[in-house]
């Protein structure tokens, strides 16, 4: 069995739904602050729980024969982690800690560990490997690169490995629109910007027009959620097969702003979509684009859906199935 914590978030749910549909048989925590349970599959088991609870993390491995984990639970709103640091380190550092702690107790030594790209902080090379520097420059990429070298440090006491997985802008849904990206407060973009078209909000914010980029406004690197959950099952089959560990990056390799975001996503819904120029948020590099040459050459990982109106299209879909999102 695979236990897949945070499974009833955004990736996380996606995950839970490719690992069934491989024929795993999955136990999910989650303890639904900010996941759904309309986001469940039906066929995992489900455990509503919170990392940080070794009793209760310690009756989920009792009760089940855990081979691995896939760990998505954290907190990953960049600026409410500069607002609220403490908040972050206790959940995302002391949650992947009762984790290790747990796994080490019922001797699991499979963890697939959902990292990011704020792990680079504001790089100045145009396209980031896995060998650039990390100088996280907001309290969300400092706890997920505390993490990465705490799975370090376990991987020689405890000889748990891990494949830590930095990516980029994740976006889109799942080819039925059962699931998508559901967040309250919504903070990413492209779900922000089609909430206009949506009727949810008159114009969408661009938080500064000054960073150092080509039209002055941030750039990222989008990735179709299916392809980041098919990374994640190759990560997986890896650690399953014996594998060392790893980290790599998972992303498009080519990055848009967010002004041309807003045109393609005009494009593809088809609605004129108002903006306004609102003040920068803290913590937002300028430039943020991967290599994912590593994980092409090592996991066998390539991205099949490489067009940003494909992303917002599946994006669309689901929004306009589930204009109000999910809740509990």
């Amino acid at each position: 069995m695979i236990l897949v914590c945070g499974g009833a978030g955004y990736i996380g749910s996606h995950m839970v739904y490719e690992l069934i549909a491989q024929n795993y048989e999955v136990a999910v925590v989650d303890n639904l602050v900010t996941g759904y349970k309309q986001a469940l599959h039906p066929q995992a088991k489900f455990y509503e729980a919170d990392i940080r609870d070794k009793a209760a993390l310690s009756r989920v491995f009792e009760e089940n024969q855990i081979e691995a984990v896939v760990h998505f639970a954290a907190s990953s709103l960049v600026g409410e982690s500069v607002t609220h640091p403490l908040k972050y380190y206790d959940n995302n550092v002391g949650g992947s800690r009762a984790l290790l702690e747990v796994m080490a107790d019922y001797g699991v030594k499979r963890i697939v560990f959902s990292s990011t790209a704020a792990t680079y902080g504001n790089p100045t090379v145009a396209l980031l490997t896995e060998q650039d520097e990390t100088k996280p420059i907001n309290p969300y990429g400092e706890t997920k690169l505390a993490v990465e070298k705490l799975l370090k440090w376990c991987d020689e006491a405890n000889g748990i490995k891990s494949i830590c997985l930095r990516y980029f802008n994740v976006a889109g849904a799942h080819a039925t629109g059962v699931i998508g990206e559901s967040h309250n407060p919504e903070t990413h973009l492209i779900p922000l910007i089609l909430q206009v078209p949506l009727g949810k909000r008159p114009h969408i914010s661009v938080f500064g027009t000054d960073y150092n980029t080509k039209d002055g406004t941030c750039v990222r690197d989008y990735i179709h959620v299916s392809d980041l959950i098919n990374a994640h099952l190759l990560a997986l089959e890896k650690l399953l097969s014996g594998a060392e560990s790893g980290i790599y990056n998972l992303g498009n390799g080519s990055g848009f702003t967010v002004l041309e975001m807003i045109e393609a996503a005009r494009r593809v819904t088809g609605h004129d979509i108002p903006m306004i120029v609102a003040p920068r948020r803290g913590g937002d590099p300028d430039v943020l684009v991967a290599s994912s040459a590593l994980a092409a050459a090592e996991l066998g990982w390539k991205p099949q859906v490489t067009s940003v109106e494909d992303i917002i299209q599946s994006a669309w879909d689901f929004h306009r199935k589930h204009p109000e999102g999910f809740s509990n």
